[in-house]
């Protein structure tokens, strides 16, 4: 199946081959839910694009989430210019960038969000603690969103009044997804020291990060009531899509909820281990998707 998804996407230069499946092997090993979700849910011909972004973001964190915030900043700055010059030349001596090089010139709007994506990067090396709610959307608007939108874009339906309703749903999306991810890593966040729970809230439950008790629990419950108010808010996103591309959108979204319920579940036990989707909850979903992207 790859090697057709490689000869649909167009890919079919030997050494651009090897590289897209280096890319592949990666996305598998670090992100296989997602990639599982992708393969049996979204046309062959995309997959190895979204393997290519997904890399390359991934890529892009694990180079700036190291050291100091100015051995980050100093890490972004070298980044950013290996990436500027793959995208001018159409290649690279890295391989995820000759890979994100290709998928930006057979769809184009990849290179605007890079840009912004890296742009948002900036914000990421730098802060250390998220002050209040404010402040939060402005991380998500300037980092997670581009972050998003390195995948998403490639989804993006061509009508620009859908265009603008699939961005503001995704917006939407990443806001969920992105306190969900505070709430799942909070203890590891913590012990890193930098977690990213808005520092007003928890003052204002007078709850200890460190430790599992009632406070924290209304805590969790309150930033999962605002994470389930944005899902529902993104709750037509799929309808904006092109119906090949629904399946992997429905999905998507849904994993999220599955996420939040383990959130729920987990309540004040946070403080001390991350949570996760149920596994088996989560192939059931896929499978039903499948289900209906073959039936439809």
């Amino acid at each position: 199946m790859w090697k057709r998804a490689l000869d649909r996407a167009g890919v079919r230069e030997p050494r651009l081959r090897r590289d897209y499946t280096e890319q592949r092997t990666a996305v598998r090993r670090f992100a296989a839910a997602e990639y599982a979700a992708a393969r049996i849910l979204l046309p062959a011909e995309l997959l190895p694009h979204v393997v290519a972004a997904v890399a390359f973001m991934h890529d892009t964190d694990d180079r700036v989430d190291r050291g100091t915030p100015e051995d980050r900043a100093v890490a972004l700055a070298e980044w950013d210019g290996l990436v500027r010059k793959a995208l001018a030349d159409g290649d690279s001596d890295l391989p995820v960038l000759r890979c994100l090089a290709r998928t930006a010139a057979c769809h184009p709007d990849v290179r605007g969000h890079v840009d912004e994506f890296l742009r948002g990067c900036e914000r990421e090396v730098a802060w250390r603690t998220i002050v209040d709610e404010e402040e939060l959307r402005q991380y998500v608007r300037e980092y997670s969103l581009p972050a998003l939108m390195l995948t998403a874009c490639l989804l993006s339906p061509e009508d620009a009044s859908q265009r603008t309703a699939f961005a503001e749903g995704c917006h939407l999306l990443i806001r969920a997804m992105q306190r969900i991810d505070f709430l799942e890593d909070l203890s590891e966040d913590v012990r890193a020291g930098r977690h990213g729970v808005c520092a007003d809230a928890v003052a204002r439950h007078g709850a200890d990060l460190t430790r599992p008790d009632p406070a924290l629990g209304r805590l969790v419950e309150e930033q999962a009531d605002r994470a389930a108010a944005d899902l529902t808010a993104a709750t037509p996103l799929p309808t904006f899509v092109t119906p090949a591309y629904r399946p992997f959108v429905r999905a998507l979204v849904g994993v999220q909820r599955l996420r939040l319920d383990a959130v729920r579940r987990a309540g004040p036990s946070l403080a001390t281990r991350p949570s996760g989707p149920s596994a088996p909850a989560a192939a059931l979903l896929l499978l039903r998707e499948y289900a209906r992207r073959i039936r439809d």
